[in-house]
């Protein structure tokens, strides 16, 4: 009889009729999602709208500990009483196996993807984490400070004197050394405190000291971040700072190629114009005029020139550096700036740099000495600071950190695919470790024509924090929009210099594993010379003793880092999770999304020591022994011919065929070298809601949308069949945004979008819409800068026109269809788990 309904189940599969039933077992009460031939195939944009419709109108509450919050594609509001947000921290399982055993049996991987300087949207009362500034007198109660814009969820305690503190600093667990959190317990009174993480009995500082009311509840929680809510900052000490010393505000220094292909292309004299104006907005905080951060200026190709810009000076003076073998930094005084007492001399000298150069003919650059002069630099100045390098070619150039190009497609699917990933020598490794060590964070933005060796080149960006932006035959038409988009936002987001990252956990698991752009020398402190509110460090769990249902277990994240304003601050988020001994519980409590954030930066990481079959190959068998487990131990009994997936991970299928098919792990042969190796980094860091969006991406029919209504349309499911001739679609993933045109679109709505009379006018080189004065087109340019802003990254529009040589690209973006370059079909892929579970379950 199964037998039977399998076959049956294959032949419908081809002409794709796999669907689903819901069964609730009267066992336990659960949802079960069984997959049979007689309905369509579950539908990843219906569990999307019926998590919208259930979750979006009320604000998620912290306060319960172990809550599932909405997913990543909900719009909700935040209250946080005591748990950190979901922006957070999101986590794979909300309800932890108490045994080792138990994991292991379920294989459900136990990770926390952490956002630490995440920006909170305007509506959820503050842009940071309240902040806590301590005032230890013996003869005086701490008062907190809180700095808020709104104090909607602050319970009514509106704004509260800022105070400095003195030399105690934050109260914390004499054990541990986890901080004071709304977890801990006082007893004796108020006069001791036992700490959630390592049960030890602590003393309570006599400046410290309050009473308890008759819960056993301190009379000031409310008045205290530290005990009632999720995430808080308190002002670090002095004890807190390297040599003991406050640290001085940081700086940014500008380095521009200025060889032959970078003038040449426009991109010079670009950069030049758009510092003059974007200086103005470095990062500042609260209503501080200007900005506290000094910044310098250093131009390259075979040898580098530094600029003296010092405010007394009636023109720049250029000191050029021709050792590269040595490199020092020529001046100190004058370098490192304030923007506003030497605008006219960095004005003149931004108007010089495009003219010195127009003529060149040196087509050859240096890398690692470049990022050893800012990094010199930034020593000499005794402080942290970010290197914003752009840069066009493989550095070939006789220098330390020479590259050759080792460029071959005839490794690809070989056992040696691996060492495309890897750098090619291990100076820039050694390179980034003296990077951390200083605070000097890099931001490369890489303008190559040809192979540049993203692998090695991104080494130095990615262990000390930093990002790397990427725009290929770059040209100032066709891609300014999008990198000039790319640096402000860059210059002007809110990052941390010097950080340092530790998680602890309560008795029973202890991170294992950190996936993100970071320096570790220990196996427990992440470094990051800069952290920045979009990056995540993902960190994986494992048991080391049993856990326990009624205690639960417990993360506190603790970030210590310099702020723009050079104060030393910690930030800490604190979580709580339940614990539990039946397998049920756990399958009830996982977050597909973060599931697959974290499956895709293992296998990602995994491609740097196995070869991609294997990696492949590892990611189906987990996924395929996760649900083997459930249909074994926790689905009601049923015809064998029917896959069975928890409620909750129904959609996992469906996007890990996403991660598979993925350029990084299945690559087309358009597909670079260097496109691999950069996205492979780039995902190592995204949040889950880029990885969402990034594997599955989001397509939109804009026929359907009601220009009078601020909603947007119903996404469509990413399938070719879905696609009308007669509409007009928008697909973004986060890098890229495409807006496809089919041939049999009515002529008005061509004429309102692109100003062209018919489809054959309407051109494919053009990378903006017009701006035109009729409510279509101003409904789609309103839609198109909503997922702009949601983006870390600006989105190169491409216009798709049905059946033209871009069609082809944009239908490797349709992922539920089969990829041209090998990739299963959602429909067969769902056969081919099944099969995998199957085998796994006989």
């Amino acid at each position: 009889m199964g037998e039977k309904v399998w076959r049956r189940q294959q032949e419908c599969s081809s002409s794709g009729i796999l669907g689903i039933r819901r069964s609730v077992p009267c066992t336990r009460e659960r949802r079960t999602i069984e997959l049979d031939p007689s309905h369509p195939v579950l539908s990843q944009i219906q569990v999307i709208e019926d998590d919208r419709n259930n979750r979006g109108s009320e604000p998620f509450v912290t306060g319960v500990r172990g809550q599932v919050p909405p997913l990543v594609t909900t719009n909700f509001l935040v209250k946080d009483q005591g748990n950190a947000s979901p922006r957070y921290i999101r986590c794979t399982s909300y309800n932890i196996p108490c045994t080792s055993d138990m994991a292991k049996q379920s294989q459900v991987p136990l990770a926390a993807v952490i956002k630490p300087l995440a920006t909170l949207p305007s509506e959820e009362d503050m842009k940071h984490p309240p902040q806590c500034r301590l005032q230890y007198a013996h003869k005086h109660p701490l008062t907190c400070g809180v700095r808020a814009r709104r104090s909607s969820n602050r319970r009514g305690s509106g704004e509260v004197t800022q105070r400095d503190h003195g030399d105690s600093g934050p109260i914390r667990c004499n054990r541990c050394k986890a901080y004071m959190c709304p977890f801990m317990q006082f007893i004796e009174g108020g006069r001791r405190f036992q700490c959630c993480f390592c049960s030890c009995v602590t003393e309570v500082p006599s400046h410290y000291f309050q009473h308890l009311d008759h819960t056993g509840r301190r009379v000031d929680y409310y008045d205290r971040p530290e005990l009632s809510l999720g995430s808080y900052e308190f002002l670090a000490t002095v004890d807190y700072c390297k040599n003991n010393q406050l640290p001085n505000p940081p700086a940014f220094i500008f380095m521009i190629d200025v060889s032959y292909n970078a003038v040449r292309s426009g991109l010079v004299r670009l950069i030049c114009e758009e510092l003059k104006t974007l200086l103005d907005y470095l990062p500042r905080e609260g209503n501080v005029e200007e900005s506290a951060i000094r910044v310098g200026f250093v131009t390259y190709n075979k040898v580098l020139h530094f600029y003296n810009v010092k405010s007394s000076l009636a023109q720049p003076q250029m000191m050029v550096v021709s050792d590269v073998a040595d490199m020092f930094v020529p001046l100190l005084d004058g370098f490192l700036v304030n923007v506003n007492e030497s605008r006219t001399v960095f004005t003149s000298l931004l108007d010089q740099i495009p003219e010195m150069f127009a003529d060149t003919r040196e087509t050859e650059t240096v890398f690692g000495p470049v990022i050893q002069a800012g990094m010199e630099a930034l020593k000499a100045a005794e402080c942290a600071g970010k290197l914003f390098i752009f840069h066009t070619s493989l550095p070939i150039a006789e220098a330390p950190g020479k590259l050759k190009n080792r460029d071959d497609k005839k490794l690809i699917n070989t056992d040696k695919e691996k060492t495309l990933f890897q750098p090619q020598t291990s100076f820039y490794s050694n390179l980034a470790k003296e990077c951390v060590a200083q605070g000097c964070c890099v931001d490369l933005f890489l303008f190559p024509n040809q192979y540049l060796d993203v692998a090695t080149l991104g080494v130095v960006p990615y262990q000390t924090g930093g990002s790397v932006y990427k725009y290929a035959y770059f040209q100032v038409e066709t891609d300014q929009e999008r990198f000039l988009n790319d640096l402000r936002r860059d210059v002007q987001k809110e990052v941390g210099f010097d950080a340092v990252m530790r998680v602890r956990t309560s008795t029973g698991i202890r991170a294992t594993d950190f996936f993100g752009a970071f320096y570790m020398s220990n196996t427990t402190d992440v470094e990051l010379a800069g952290l920045d509110c979009d990056k995540t460090i993902t960190v994986e769990f494992k048991h080391d003793d049993k856990l326990s249902e009624d205690s639960g277990a417990l993360l506190q994240c603790a970030v210590l880092y310099t702020s723009c304003v050079g104060q030393r601050r910690l930030r800490i988020h604190n979580l709580s999770l339940n614990c539990c001994t039946q397998l049920a519980d756990l399958y009830r409590n996982c977050e597909t999304d973060t599931l697959i954030n974290f499956l895709a930066k293992f296998a990602y990481r995994g491609l740097l020591n196995n070869p991609v079959k294997a990696v492949r190959d590892t990611l189906i068998n987990q996924c395929a022994q996760i649900l083997a487990c459930y249909r074994k131990n926790c689905a009601s009994p049923s015809s064998a011919g029917q896959l069975i997936l928890p409620e909750c991970m129904k959609l996992l299928p469906v996007y890990l065929n996403c991660v598979l098919k993925s350029d990084v792990l299945q690559p087309g042969s358009e597909v670079t070298t260097d496109d691999r190796a950069y996205i492979r980094q780039l995902v190592t860091t995204m949040d889950v809601a880029e990885t969402n969006v990034f594997f599955y991406p989001r397509l939109l029919p804009l026929t359907k949308v009601d220009v009078n209504s601020d909603s947007l349309p119903t996404a469509i499911r990413n399938s070719e069949e879905r696609l009308s001739k007669g509409d007009i679609y928008l697909l973004e993933n986060g890098l890229n945004v495409f807006l496809w045109v089919g041939v049999n679109v009515q002529q008005g709505l061509i004429q309102n979008l692109f100003g062209v009379s018919s489809f054959s006018q309407i051109s494919s080189s053009v990378y903006a819409l017009p701006v035109l004065d009729n409510p279509f087109s101003k409904k789609v340019r309103s839609i198109m800068d909503l997922f702009q802003a949601q983006r870390s990254r600006y989105m190169k529009l491409m216009i798709v026109k049905q059946e033209d040589k871009v069609d082809l690209l944009f239908k490797h973006f349709l992922v539920e269809d089969k990829s041209m370059n090998g990739g299963a079909s959602y429909v067969d892929f769902l056969c081919h788990m099944h099969k995998e579970i199957r085998q796994l379950l006989s």
